[in-house]
């Protein structure tokens, strides 16, 4: 300890991409200066020296290096319990662009994966702790880099939409259209083409809304957003599907694939969700700005 702070010397390296993965796992202590991740500030106690090594054990890079250099495997929380349902990967991967995964526990005990993180035997196994997993769904292509290999080591089935099926082409299950789709008791495939042609919102128990990258919630404007500047398929798209499917959903967790995470009693998110509907309305296709997104 040094000069009142609890671990001295964290620091983020020159491999941070400014993907927003630490910054949401360590609020206060990074934040984005000059296009990029940096440690506003040394830890002062325990607790935000766990929030650092979360984020750490998080960062697609790597980038969030610790005092000495090295990361601690004892100090990584993942998978780390949102609440008694559902999981935070962590270990983002650089792959599927640093996008955050989770794992749905589900009633008979078993265990669902959205989207991915990095690939390794270890963390499978890590995951599989939980219980066994069935079913490994890709919110759309962006995330599928290591569906087949989770799906494989698991004995699960792998879900994509036929819109982005190019990016998993051996999937085991194929959503198709438009309509809303069962894949499981209490679990709901909504395609939701916009962000990529084959984009879907996968809702739980009506209470878990597992968004991808359709939508997020923002910390700059402290609502949900799109993330206009990186629609790669049609923002005129997202606006319809947002249309058609916003009054069937009904859910307190928003987890997408990036951006921030939030819950807030139904009907509120349902209040914010119809006037995202009404604002994507009015958008108008852009360039494609990495640079542009307010997280």
């Amino acid at each position: 300890m040094s000069g009142g702070r609890f671990e001295d010397g964290w620091y983020v390296d020159e491999r941070c991409t400014n993907c927003d993965v630490a910054r949401q796992l360590a609020p206060g202590l990074i934040g984005e200066v000059d296009g990029r991740s940096a440690v506003l500030r040394q830890p002062r106690d325990r607790t935000e020296a766990r929030q650092l090594h979360t984020a750490a054990h998080a960062c697609p890079t790597r980038s969030i290096r610790p005092p000495g250099g090295r990361l601690d495997a004892a100090l990584d929380p993942f998978p780390m319990a949102l609440d008694g349902t559902v999981h935070l990967c962590g270990h983002n991967s650089p792959h599927t662009a640093g996008a955050n995964s989770y794992l749905l526990r589900r009633p008979d005990g078993t265990v669902m994966m959205v989207d991915t993180p990095r690939w390794s035997t270890a963390l499978a196994a890590r995951h599989e702790t939980l219980g066994p997993v069935t079913d490994v769904l890709l919110t759309h292509r962006d995330h599928a880099a290591h569906g087949r290999r989770y799906a494989d080591r698991f004995g699960a089935r792998l879900w994509i939409h036929e819109g982005d099926l190019a990016a998993a082409p051996d999937a085991d299950r194929v959503l198709r259209g438009t309509d809303p789709v069962e894949i499981a008791d209490g679990v709901t495939a909504h395609p939701l083409p916009g962000h990529t042609r084959g984009s879907v919102l996968f809702l739980a128990d009506d209470r878990y809304c597992f968004s991808g990258d359709s939508f997020y919630w923002s910390r700059t404007t402290g609502d949900i957003e799109v993330a206009e500047s990186v629609t790669w398929y049609s923002i005129r798209e997202l606006a319809a599907s947002l249309a058609r499917t916003a009054g069937r959903l009904r859910f307190e967790w928003l987890l997408p694939g990036h951006g921030d995470r939030r819950r807030l009693p139904a009907d509120e998110m349902a209040r914010r969700l119809r006037g995202l509907t009404a604002r994507t309305r009015e958008l108008r296709p852009r360039p494609v700005d990495f640079t542009a997104v307010r997280w």
